[in-house]
């Protein structure tokens, strides 16, 4: 009984562990295959094929989350960092907005020339100035040029020999504004005592004539800068021309040749013509021309910027409206000439210099003229005008003139 117990009791044991062994190899075996089919479905999982709906993010989208989280969120920071990683595309980012802001300053500039006309013309109509009768004829057509004689109350002598030579009188003037585009006034203010003597002449003088333009100024030598700056922000205010021209009323004009010469020039930006010098700066007292402001312009024995001499010259229609909207503020020096050339000193300006401006009275001039090389102007320069331009201007002007057929003739 014993016995038999025993070995049943081993046969139990061993069956025991065979079934023990068994799962254990089926635990490894599904652990294993377990194992393996995850493996499986998780390549399948992350292994996402790229569709075509879907981008990927650029090198540049890549730097900029790398920027973010170097940098955090501070866009200063961001700005130094991008500067540096790309400056050929921040310069054109720059070169853009300057083009944008040179627009903008242009669109500004006419406005502003708009709003300086209509100051101008306002102040006119305020102050009683004989505007209103005229301004609608001659804001409808663009002339050609404005030639202002600059004259003073003593100088009626003068003023009659320009207009038995040079200038038109009459019907003949009118028909040079309609059919050639150009102005011709003298140009004088009035008198410190308004509504003086002196006033009156000019005003009985220009009843007759009816070539005047008067201004808001206070006529005196010394007051000659003034009355240049008082001048072109006038006749910009009243007539649209192309060219501006500021002429002594001892100084012979060839008109026609004047207006060929300009028009070379009409596309050009900001002109300024004349007879380009640059004399001493004369800082004794007592001398002629002498400059209280010498210091300006450095040491003594200096000479000035290059300008334009005063008997006559031009400048175009943008120069001339730079001076209206800025003639409350630019600085006026002893002479008129200098003063002009500063003004312009320090803006993008187109010197021209054309000796036909300045040539000399005869028998200069007349050896021009007969060489096919009219002038434009002539004058003496040790009178800084034609001298007794009064009593000679009759024989400058039978010498040297263009003929008044070259006038009529000219096509501008």
């Amino acid at each position: 009984m014993t016995t038999k117990m025993k070995g049943g009791g081993g046969g139990g044991e061993h069956s025991s562990s065979s079934r023990s062994s068994a799962s254990r190899r089926w635990t490894l075996l599904l652990c294993f295959g377990s194992f393996c089919v995850g493996m499986f479905f998780t390549d399948r999982m992350w292994n996402i094929p790229e569709s075509r709906d879907i981008s990927r993010p650029s090198v540049t989208e890549a730097e900029r989350l790398k920027l973010i989280s170097e940098g955090g969120c501070n866009p200063k920071s961001l700005y130094q960092k991008e500067v540096k990683r790309d400056p050929q595309a921040l310069f054109g980012q720059v070169s853009n907005t300057h083009n944008a802001l040179q627009t903008l300053d242009k669109t500004i500039s006419s406005l502003e020339m708009e709003l300086a006309a209509a100051r101008s013309v306002q102040e006119s109509l305020t102050n009683g100035a004989p505007v209103s009768d005229d301004m609608g004829k001659k804001k409808k057509r663009r002339y050609l040029m404005v030639v202002g004689i600059n004259t003073a109350f003593s100088s009626r002598k003068r003023r009659d020999s320009v207009r038995a030579t040079w200038m038109p009188q009459g019907e003949k003037r009118r028909r040079l504004e309609e059919e050639k585009g150009i102005i011709i006034r003298f140009v004088i203010g009035h008198s410190a005592t308004a509504g003086g003597i002196l006033d009156r002449a000019i005003e009985a003088e220009d009843r007759k004539h009816g070539d005047f333009l008067r201004l808001d100024h206070v006529e005196g030598y010394l007051e000659l800068s003034g009355k240049t700056k008082t001048y072109f922000a006038t006749a910009f205010s009243m007539w649209d021309a192309d060219f501006y021209v500021k002429v002594d009323d001892d100084v012979h004009v060839n008109i026609a040749t004047l207006g060929e010469t300009l028009v070379r020039h009409r596309k050009k930006p900001r002109v300024y013509i004349g007879c380009m010098k640059s004399g001493p700066v004369l800082y004794q007292k007592g001398v002629r021309y002498h400059e209280p402001e010498y210091w300006k312009f450095g040491e003594n024995g200096n000479k000035y910027f290059r300008h334009a001499t005063g008997q006559i010259y031009a400048i175009s229609r943008d120069l001339a409206s730079y001076i209206s909207i800025n003639q409350h503020v630019l600085h006026k020096y002893a002479n008129e000439d200098v003063s002009l050339g500063a003004w312009f000193i320090g803006i993008d300006v187109k010197h021209i210099d054309d000796r036909r401006l300045c040539c000399g009275t005869p028998p200069d001039c007349e050896w021009k003229a007969q060489a096919g090389n009219i002038c434009v102007a002539s004058f003496d320069w040790t009178c800084s005008g034609i001298c007794r331009s009064a009593d000679r201007l009759k024989e400058v002007h039978r010498r040297c003139s263009e003929g008044e057929n070259a006038l009529w003739s000219a096509t501008f």
